[in-house]
């Protein structure tokens, strides 16, 4: 039996249709809140709890094969701090403490925000020191902090492998993420604006595939970045176009005049309770241009992360069919990309 926390999430639910067909037994935990929409048909087991309550994990622990620790709470909002803090960092010496005491084999799902911040256009791989100090938004510092933790019961004995991907996109994006709300807001002709800047994509299929090679790898305490390549805004709108046949251009604006916008519009947001369009955090890592290798795992595990016009394709095709009820018009032929 496979125990997965935070199951009904983007990766965790994909990682769970993948184990699934493979014929695994699986139990996730998630959060009471969650309505789980992302799991509705599927055959496994759902508990409804907290990350941070010991003898509930401990109990989904004990005839698990393998741990997969997902559950995050993910925010750039700067006035979540504490819970983001709670459970990213609490949460995750939780899941320690039951991996030691139940000798458990645990897969810890990182993030590459995790690593320090170098200048501008380094190649983070991972050999990249984690510092909190030299982290920067409530996210990142708490994945940081919770790295370490990690790091140190490595040292302890404990078999962990740490996987940090990049940023997640793909179908099967119930809930939606702040990239499926771009590819909808896309896709309904209410992308108006998009800022100047470029990040690492990967496919959310992609991670679950390097994640599931990964159980079943007889290798103990290793750490991969699984990522794709970077590709700037402007980029994706672009594939975008060429993919449905629109037109559409966003107004784009500079770094820097998005980055004084976001001083405001974060200042408002937490005054009236609503999430900003975009915060410092974001604009900052939209700026920093890393390029994140994926080398560790392309050799030791044959990660080959996908066409990015084939996951553009795939996202589009299913947010339109899940949220719009319509299908895609003029889609890309894309046979002479695969």
């Amino acid at each position: 039996m496979i125990f997965i926390t935070g199951g009904s999430g983007h990766l965790g639910n994909v990682l769970i249709r993948k184990l699934l067909k493979m014929g695994e037994q699986v139990v996730t935990l998630v959060h009471p809140s969650d309505k789980c929409e992302s799991l509705r048909g599927l055959n496994v087991k759902i508990v409804k709890g907290d990350v941070r309550i010991y003898t509930l994990v401990e109990k989904l622990s004990k005839d698990a094969d393998i741990i997969i620790h997902l559950a995050a709470l993910i925010s750039i909002l700067p006035w979540k701090k504490k819970a983001v803090y709670s459970v990213n960092i609490n949460g995750t010496k939780n899941i320690l403490k039951v991996c030691k005491k139940l000798n458990k084999k645990l897969i810890y799902i990182s993030s590459v925000h995790a690593f320090e911040e170098p200048k501008p256009g380094t190649v983070i791989d991972e050999n990249t020191n984690i510092d909190p100090s030299k982290t920067s938004g409530v996210y990142g510092k708490s994945k940081a902090f919770a790295a370490l933790a990690v790091l140190n019961a490595i040292k302890s004995g404990l078999d962990i492998t740490t996987v940090c991907p990049t940023g997640i996109i793909g179908p099967f994006d119930f809930k939606p993420s702040e990239m499926g709300i771009m590819f909808l807001k896309y896709l309904t002709n209410k992308l108006k604006y998009t800022i100047d800047g470029s990040f690492d994509f990967v496919d959310v299929r992609d991670v679950a595939d390097g994640i599931i090679k990964l159980i079943y790898l007889d290798k103990r305490a290793n750490f991969y970045i699984l990522s794709n390549k970077t590709f700037k805004t402007t980029e994706l709108i672009h594939l975008l176009n060429e993919i449905t046949g629109k037109n559409t251009k966003p107004k784009v604006i500079n770094t820097h005049f998005a980055y004084f916008l976001s001083l405001f519009s974060t200042s408002f947001g937490y005054l009236v309770n609503k999430k900003p369009l975009f915060t410092p955090y974001s604009i900052h890592t939209l700026t920093r241009n890393y390029t994140f290798s994926h080398e560790k795992a392309t050799k030791e595990i044959n990660y080959n992360p996908r066409d990015i016009k084939i996951t553009l394709y795939d996202t589009l095709k299913w947010l339109s069919n899940y949220f719009l009820k319509e299908k895609l018009i003029n889609p890309l032929n894309l046979n002479s990309i695969k």
